[in-house]
């Protein structure tokens, strides 16, 4: 199967990252491509005890072999780009659609205003502004920057390229399901669509070339900002349960719930999705910290997994046991599931 996309199932901070460089690394696609909103999102993966964090950069970013691409629906700062690219010693490997719309820092500074700030919880990093411009069609686009002139493609045009070649192409998404300006607990949410449908239309590829949809959700649901949060716990809940997290981009700290069996349903309705990912299953359920074999679980934990896929209708093809990119119970093979 050639072309799969990634998605957040709740309100982002899923562990995406990891389950895409864990794919990557894993089958070595051709090209990594991210859609979603901008440098609001951060992706966080750990490979030998090193930790490693993007925000502009397609989370393959560890792939010398795979073409990181961002599509003309992504807001790109170019310094934070230039930055990944450097740090990931990707010069000739990234290409940037000539659409792209720039962030600046007069969006910057309208994005940490009182309203969006305080009352909204943005990040701070200027995509709202930058949106808003966009559709009000004044917004700076990346073929009229000269530091992107050499990373200028038509991204489009070269995964369907691509595809037609029947190369393995990931379509990367940020932030998650409930943060979608539609989808979401407006105004709670973020600049624009993020499910499925929209990442696919942000890097320019139509429904119909999409074999699988991976739906990442976490063994619990955090939320960083403002906005409604089922089942709440407070901070020392939290804390005794070892789910205290903060933000990757903002470092503010991450509101924690149980797994919400309701959301999930509707997260799979809305992204069309054809299989599941579980992260951070050894913070729920600490006995199974760095298992690779399904069978080495616990049966508690296992019995979480089991509702989850009587709950859904899907199965979970993944599941992460710890930080490491390799901390994965991959079950795919034994399912007799293909991801990409």
């Amino acid at each position: 199967m050639p072309c799969v996309v990634v998605v957040g199932g709740f309100f982002g901070d899923e562990g995406k990252g990891k389950i895409i460089a864990y794919l990557a690394r894993q089958y070595n696609p051709m090209i990594a491509a991210r859609g979603g909103v901008g440098p609001n999102a951060g992706h966080t993966f750990v490979l030998n005890g090193k930790t490693y964090k993007v925000r502009m950069l397609p989370s393959a970013a560890l792939n010398d072999s795979t073409r990181l691409m961002l599509g003309p629906g992504v807001l790109i700062n170019p310094q934070i780009l230039l930055d990944e690219i450097r740090n990931f010693e990707a010069q000739d490997r990234v290409f940037v659609d000539s659409t792209c719309g720039i962030i600046n820092n007069d969006h910057i500074e309208k994005d940490n205003a009182e309203y969006p700030k305080t009352r909204l919880g943005t990040t701070g990093t200027g995509t709202g502004p930058a949106n808003s411009d966009r559709a009000l069609r004044t917004l700076r686009i990346a073929k009229e920057v000269p530091e992107l002139f050499e990373y200028i493609e038509d991204v489009s045009n070269a995964i369907n390229y691509s595809l037609d070649k029947k190369e393995r192409v990931i379509i990367e998404g940020t932030q998650g399901t409930f943060l979608s300006l539609y989808h979401g607990e407006y105004p709670f949410v973020t600049s624009k669509d993020v499910t499925s449908s929209a990442v696919c239309s942000d890097v320019g590829v139509g429904p119909k070339r999409i074999d699988e949809v991976l739906l990442v959700f976490k063994s619990y649901v955090t939320r960083v900002g403002q906005g409604p949060l089922k089942n709440e716990i407070d901070n020392d809940e939290a804390r005794k349960r070892g789910w205290t997290e903060y933000g990757s981009v903002t470092g503010r700290r991450r509101r924690a719930a149980p797994f919400d069996m309701d959301l999930a349903r509707r997260s799979i309705r809305l992204n069309s999705a054809t299989q599941l990912a579980l992260t951070k299953l050894d913070v729920a359920f600490p006995s199974c910290k760095g298992i690779r074999e399904y069978s080495k679980l616990s049966p508690e934990s296992r019995n979480f997994i089991e509702e989850i896929e009587q709950e859904t209708g899907l199965m979970v093809t993944l599941i992460g046991t710890g930080a490491e990119l390799n901390d994965i119970v991959d079950r795919s093979t034994s399912l007799n599931m293909n991801i990409i």
